[in-house]
């Protein structure tokens, strides 16, 4: 148990932060540049918890601290293989929470990309339920221990909705065409939309934060391949790759598009895998 609580508290992170290293360096090649060192994501969270510690107000600062604690809890709950609906109202939390941090400032930008982040949440968060409700249809259990008790893999049942995954993973990531409240490189803009208002060691924790919610959606997206591990996470890598590719191939499109995106096609994926099922059984 004290294995497993350390690995989700400090190894997951580190996984999240090498995983953001090499998306860097394979954006880079991508873009004919050399690209920095996959260690630099953990230079740039050193760097920033050296700095002073500025913010505007002491709510914003509750919002980093409650984002960042969610995102741990939610991680940890994965690892402890707890009930999957739990898990993503854990990480919901947290989201809503950086939010609200950043509505809390007037600055202008920081509150339009706080409205563009809870317009992302909207995107993701119904495709996320319904991604859980496949696995409840196939395993009959919304626990991750129920999950993974199985000895055939999810994805011959649910090859519909691991696709929806991809939506699910750009538009956490923050990625090209989703990048809308933020973008996660910042080679599109100088301010950072949600981001904005948080500097020093709070935009670190932001960022540590950002590790965790990235390596529970690979988590979630592995399961569908177990109790094929090796493949689990070869299929997660391959998600965080295909999301890069579309990240360097797509512009920045609009929140109307994004919603209505999410919705006609990540709807209409998940619904015609549930109703396979329900054919099927």
């Amino acid at each position: 148990m004290i294995l497993k609580i350390l690995f989700a508290l400090i190894g997951m992170p580190v996984i999240g932060g090498l995983v953001v290293g090499a998306d860097r360096k394979v954006t880079a090649r991508l873009q004919g540049r050399y690209g920095p060192p996959l260690l630099q994501p953990f230079y740039d969270v050193i760097k920033l918890f050296l700095k002073e510690r500025m913010s505007v107000n002491e709510f914003q600062v509750l919002s980093v601290f409650i984002y960042l604690a969610s995102s741990a809890l939610s991680v940890l709950l994965l690892v402890l293989r707890s009930d999957l609906l739990m898990i993503i109202f854990v990480m919901s939390i947290g989201a809503a929470f950086l939010v609200v941090g950043a509505m809390s400032v007037r600055s202008p930008y920081s509150q339009v990309g706080a409205q563009r982040e809870l317009m992302q949440m909207l995107s993701y968060e119904p495709l996320l339920i319904l991604i859980t409700v496949g696995m409840y249809l196939v395993t009959g259990s919304f626990k991750v221990s129920k999950i993974m008790m199985r000895t055939t893999p999810m994805i011959a049942e649910l090859p519909l909705l691991f696709l929806v995954m991809i939506i699910i993973m750009g538009i956490k990531m923050r990625k090209s065409p989703f990048d809308i409240s933020a973008s996660e490189h910042a080679h599109q803009e100088i301010v950072r939309g949600v981001l904005t208002d948080y500097s020093g060691p709070y935009l670190a924790m932001t960022e540590i934060a950002h590790w965790y919610d990235l390596t529970l959606l690979l988590g979630i997206a592995a399961l569908f391949f177990y109790p094929y591990t090796v493949w689990g996470v070869v299929s997660a890598l391959g998600l965080v790759l295909i999301e890069i590719l579309i990240d360097n191939v797509t512009a920045r499109l609009t929140v109307k598009w994004m919603l209505s995106y999410s919705y006609m096609v990540g709807v209409l994926l998940a619904a015609v895998n549930i109703g396979i099922l329900y054919f099927i059984r």
